[in-house]
């Protein structure tokens, strides 16, 4: 699988560089995006044009290939050039205009904005999450993509889409396992993906760099260093996508060598930290530390609140029942697999920050041996970013299943997903389902130092450009973002804004904890 190049100088891998030298032209096989009108996955040509006939198709010549319009191929021949297309945008919407932020004369105010944010969540939780999100204006924007999808609604946009996070901030890249025990550095939250602006990811990743080299005190240069040189390895790993095969291109894989292509090496020391600690964090150690066993064999939660808590057992039947419709869910290969574990336990288990207050569960399964798996079942709400793209011009997705939304969208941009990713409902209520604790780890962004800072930037500016190639044409960002350093400085200006922006709203928010305005439960 190709590896993700995108150091400051832009070299290759060798392999890469002998294929530049062969002179591999750009390839066709990509679909071409409309701009914002078309979504991951459909046709390019209409199914008339070309349609094969009895005679054989339409053929180009004797000697000549002979090329069919089928749907959800790519047309040939090919018209056009994505890369130049995305060139020609540049025109409508020039890279300096990502500089700009507005507060608009309707935004809502900060506390009003958590507060609506908390509808819907368990009430007596929401407290910690007000909590988490006082304690630093990074933890706030970790807290608020709602706030920042309506601000991104009214910024400059191409009007290409992709499938995108829709939270992309920062501390939201990690480790986590994959199949065969190795690590994998990638994404690794998306509860608010949609499709959308691939500029929203971008902006809030390159925001969240500042905060993050703020809290960790950097100064403000080397903070805005680090998001400008986010956005410079996304735009240079875009274009090194654009060159290569598709098939190429779409498994260039995320894992800890990726850390020598993004020219972040002294984060080499960090990630070996990180990574000793993610290979124990599995759910037989969880297990190991947060059940107890039971007469008769097995084993059942122990209460750890308000972090960790057993529910009642009607509460526990449901979930348990739930499983039933996440296998179909599932690949049919993996069913074996799950058939060798039996159910033992169920408990409520607070997760995250933006999260705290849904309704998410652990599941115990143990196998013949009394090894553990755990399985985490977690309301999927609706992505706070789906009423802000119909203010933005975008086309509003359908959506059948929330926790298919996620799923979906997960696996779009991931090159290695979980196995077990799955669906279900509990009640009515839309959930996803995913192992627990499946050797993953992360990088606090906020406790690097402060000179690692533009090197975690670097790497996870690259991460996102192939996280987005899955489902955009990589020639058409290419060519809009183009070699220069120009849209790097117009998102590096942007993301200092924001950030005194979401200092802002930090403030206002640690001032009605203060006063009594909204309720905090702070440490938990």
């Amino acid at each position: 699988m190709a590896e993700i190049g995108t150091t400051g100088t832009e070299q290759q891998t060798a392999q890469t560089a002998q294929t530049a030298q062969a002179g591999l032209v750009e390839q066709a096989g990509l679909e071409r995006q409309n701009h914002g009108d078309r979504r991951p996955g459909s046709g390019s040509g209409s199914e008339s044009e070309g349609r094969p006939s009895s005679e054989g198709g339409s053929a180009a010549g004797a000697f000549g290939s002979r090329g069919f319009a089928v749907p959800g191929f790519a047309a040939w021949p090919v018209k056009g050039s994505p890369k130049e297309e995305g060139k020609a945008l540049r025109g409508r919407v020039p890279r300096e205009a990502h500089t700009e932020f507005l507060v608009d004369a309707d935004r809502p105010d900060a506390v009003v904005a958590v507060e609506e944010s908390n509808r819907g969540r368990l009430s007596e939780l929401t407290p910690i999450r007000v909590g988490r999100m006082a304690a630093t204006p990074f933890a706030f924007l970790r807290g608020s993509a709602g706030l920042m999808a309506y601000d991104l609604a009214r910024t400059p946009m191409t009007g290409i889409n992709a499938q995108i996070c829709g939270d992309a901030h920062a501390a939201n890249f990690g480790l986590y396992g994959d199949a065969r025990g190795g690590l994998v550095i990638d994404l690794n939250d998306f509860d608010e993906t949609v499709y959308g602006p691939w500029e929203w990811d971008l902006k809030r990743l390159a925001t969240s760099l500042v905060l993050a080299g703020r809290e960790a005190g950097a100064d403000e240069d080397t903070c805005r260093a680090a998001a400008r040189d986010t956005v410079g390895a996304y735009r240079r790993t875009m274009r090194l996508l654009a060159k290569l095969p598709v098939l190429d291109a779409w498994n260039a894989i995320a894992d800890e060598e990726l850390v020598s292509h993004t020219d972040s090496h002294d984060l080499l020391g960090t990630l070996e930290r990180v990574s000793e600690k993610a290979r124990a964090n599995t759910s037989g150690r969880f297990a190991a530390k947060s059940t107890e066993a039971v007469e008769g064999g097995g084993r059942r939660f122990v209460d750890a609140a308000p972090v960790l808590r057993r529910v009642p057992d009607k509460e526990a039947v449901a979930v348990a029942a739930s499983l039933d419709h996440y296998l179909t869910t599932l690949s049919e290969d993996r069913l074996p697999l799950l058939a060798r574990y039996a159910v033992h336990d169920v408990a409520f288990r607070v997760v995250g920050t933006g999260s705290v207050g849904t309704r998410s569960y652990v599941v115990l399964l143990l196998d013949h041996r009394g090894e553990a798996l755990v399985l985490q079942v977690k309301e999927a709400r609706a992505s706070v970013l789906l009423p802000h793209l119909a203010t933005a011009g975008h086309p509003m997705p359908e959506v059948a299943h929330e926790g298919r939304r996620v799923v979906l969208g997960q696996k779009r941009m991931q090159v290695v997903s979980d196995i077990l990713l799955g669906w279900t409902s509990v009640d009515g209520l839309p959930y996803q389902v995913r192992q627990f604790r499946n050797r993953k780890g992360s990088v606090d962004p906020a406790a690097l130092a402060a000179d690692h800072i533009d090197d975690y930037g670097r790497m996870t500016g690259a991460l996102l450009a192939r996280a987005h190639s899955h489902s955009a044409d990589p020639r058409l960002i290419a060519g809009y973002c183009g070699k220069n350093e120009e849209l790097d400085e117009a998102i590096a200006s942007f993301a200092v804004a924001y950030a005194d922006r979401t200092e802002a709203d930090h403030a206002a928010l640690v001032a009605a904890v203060r006063n009594g305005r909204i309720a905090s439960e702070a440490g938990v």
